[in-house]
Order: structure tokens, then C-alpha cells, then sequence
């Protein structure tokens, strides 16, 4: 299948305020590609590229006085699979885990494991697997937050959520990363495109979405807290311990989002 894809951002600052964008494909999809991804700015300003700690393709810039919009436009093929499920069998104890995957065992600054804990194995300890708890955990998140997007704040955390009951696809995330390290899975952030393909539409604004992936058997699998089933059209923009590391935008100083407008259409052709 073929997915149109892109955005329209527009900040707006009275001074030059450097900024950090996460809004790149990852590059495993980057052979998946039909026509050129290209990040543009306008006023055409120096944008530097460059490859972060966790295999993303993070963007350098400053705003100009005025302000700045960037946007993006590109077809992608996709398979068209849903996210496939991990195969059933014994947890792989720690002490055989690979050392790259350790990072995400630990607590981060949106996944307070050490707060979850007790909350992780009073409900999900009795499971006999990998793929049943994370299966639990994922239910568990789903029917205990509420979602709306009236109830995002940029400093709730897995906690809060947890406490809150209430949250936007982030807040989903956060709370079943938590609750799977918490369990001893290595349980990474992602955020990506993820548009209504395969469901019914929903009456709201497109936005980008966040997911998690666990590692299960030797393999990084999907999971989606906050629509509790497999999806397909799924496109990884950025992954990592939490919100913290694939922030779309970070400004280091003043800057108003003015507008926000995010594609993620299927498409017959290639325009």
C-alpha cells in the first residue's frame, strides 16, 4: 500500500530561538520511500541533520525573529501488515538479555518504574510469559486512562497517568513502557505516523502518534496501549526511553506554535 504522508508546522518568535526537530523518518524506512522526503523551511534557513544516540535523524536550526514554518510532504510504501505478536514461551531472565537492550529496562523521566512497581507485580506477576503480561499490560492501560486531548500537559509522566486515569497517546505509552520494565521487558517510546487506515475515520485533526515496542524472544515487537489492536500503515518517525528523547520539536528559548497540521492518507498512486 502507498501512504501519503507529511506536515505543516509553523512557529513564530520575536528572537532567534535555536531548535531541535524530531520530524524525520527513521531511517529502517528510509528504503520504503517513493518520492524524496525533504524537510523545508520557509524562510529557507540552514537546517543541519544529523544521527542521535538512538539511530534517529534529529534536525538543527534557529528561528528567525518572525518565526519559521517547516513542512514535509512524501509517499511511502508500506506492507500493509498489522503489528505482528510475539510467539508465546518462558520470560528471557535478565542476566541473558543483550547489553543494548538494558537502557530500557530502567526508569526514565516520563517511566517512574520505581513508583509502578508494586502496581506491575500485583497485577501482571502471576502471568506465566513474556507475551502474556505484556498482552495484560497493554488491556490494563487501554481501560484504565481515558483519552482526550484536552487532558495532554508535557509534564505528566507514567504516574500521573496512572493517578490521573486520564490522557493523550503519550501518556498510554509511557504508562505500559513503565509497566513492562517494571516486569523486567525492555520496553522502548516510538512516535510516528499512524493515520485511519483499516478503521473507521475519526472526527478529530490528524496528529502524530506514539506506540511502544518490547523486546520479546530476541525481537522488538509493537504494541499500541491506546487502540488495543493491531494496526496497519504504521511509520516509525523516532524511538526512545520515553517522550524525552523523541520530542518533535525542542526550542531552546521562546517560540509559539501558531499551526499544526499533520497528513497520513492512503493513496492509490503516486501524484
Amino acid at each position: 500500500m502507498l501512504i501519503r504522508c507529511g506536515y505543516d508546522i509553523r512557529f513564530e518568535s520575536d528572537t532567534k530561538t535555536a531548535m531541535m526537530a524530531m520530524l524525520s523518518l527513521h531511517p529502517s524506512r528510509h528504503q520504503d520511500l517513493q518520492t524524496p522526503q525533504r524537510l523545508f523551511a520557509d524562510p529557507d534557513i540552514p537546517l543541519y541533520h544529523f544521527e542521535d544516540g538512538f539511530g534517529n535523524v534529529a534536525t538543527r536550526l534557529a528561528i528567525p525573529p518572525g518565526g519559521v514554518t517547516l513542512s514535509c510532504d512524501f509517499v511511502i510504501e508500506d506492507n500493509g501488515e498489522p503489528d505482528a505478536r510475539a510467539p508465546d514461551g518462558p520470560q528471557t531472565p535478565v542476566e541473558d538479555l543483550p547489553d543494548a537492550v538494558m537502557p530500557f529496562l530502567l526508569g526514565s523521566r516520563y517511566c517512574e518504574t520505581d513508583r509502578l512497581m508494586d502496581v506491575a507485580w500485583s497485577n501482571f506477576g502471576h502471568l506465566p510469559s513474556a507475551r502474556d503480561r505484556v498482552d495484560a499490560i497493554v488491556t490494563f492501560v487501554h481501560n484504565h486512562i481515558e483519552f482526550g486531548y484536552h487532558y495532554a500537559r508535557p509534564d505528566k509522566t507514567a504516574w500521573n497517568g496512572y493517578q490521573e486515569k486520564q490522557g493523550v497517546c503519550r501518556d498510554f505509552a509511557h504508562l505500559a513502557i513503565t509497566l513492562c520494565r517494571c516486569m523486567n521487558i525492555p520496553a522502548r517510546y516510538c512516535t510516528g505516523y499512524l493515520g485511519d487506515i483499516g478503521v473507521p475515520p475519526v472526527d478529530a485533526p490528524m496528529d502524530f502518534s506514539a506506540w511502544f515496542d518490547v523486546y520479546i524472544n530476541g525481537e522488538w515487537y509493537t504494541h499500541d496501549a491506546r487502540h488495543n489492536k493491531p494496526r496497519i500503515g504504521r511509520i516509525l518517525m523516532a524511538r526512545g526511553r520515553d517522550a524525552t528523547d523523541v520530542a518533535l520539536t525542542t526550542a531552546f528559548g521562546p517560540a509559539n506554535l501558531v499551526r499544526f497540521e499533520v497528513v497520513t492518507d492512503e493513496v492509490e498512486s503516486i501524484d
